[in-house]
């Protein structure tokens, strides 16, 4: 995928984490405050940032099969998408892999299939991570 530079700004947020993987983390509208704690953690569940990946991953990636279904006057409005983000070792340290699961209810399974693909075409999280993780996006 080339290079896509900004060109209109739409939006723009920040998040400030203070001591890592078993820290905080804060953004700047207030929103996100919680503690986070290492990947794994099950005393006492708390988000990490795969967690926060997946979340943010799973809802762009609803938002862009949406915009790509409605241009081709399909609803999807009762579709879910789940986004599995694995955290491990890789050659030169540590990666991560995602992978996308849309359930699109009342669509007729080709017409879904081709929809989650344009997602995935159209998707900012998958033009960030394209070339750089292993995701795959596939039907329910």
């Amino acid at each position: 995928m080339p290079f896509e530079e900004v060109t209109e700004v739409a939006y723009t947020t920040a998040a400030t984490a203070t001591g890592g993987r078993s820290g905080r983390v804060t953004s700047a509208d207030g929103v996100v405050d919680f503690e986070l704690a290492r990947p794994g953690s099950f005393n006492e569940p708390k988000a990490n940032p795969e967690t926060l990946f997946a979340a943010g991953y799973a809802s762009c990636f609803s938002g862009a099969l949406a915009f790509m279904a409605g241009k081709e006057g399909v609803d999807v409005s009762a579709s879910t998408v789940t986004a599995t983000v694995s955290f491990g070792k890789t050659d030169t340290g540590f990666g991560l892999a995602v992978e996308l699961v849309a359930d699109v209810p009342g669509v007729e399974p080709a017409l879904a299939a081709k929809l989650v693909d344009l997602a995935h075409e159209f998707c900012p999280y998958s033009k960030a991570t394209r070339g750089n993780i292993d995701v795959t996006a596939r039907l329910a």
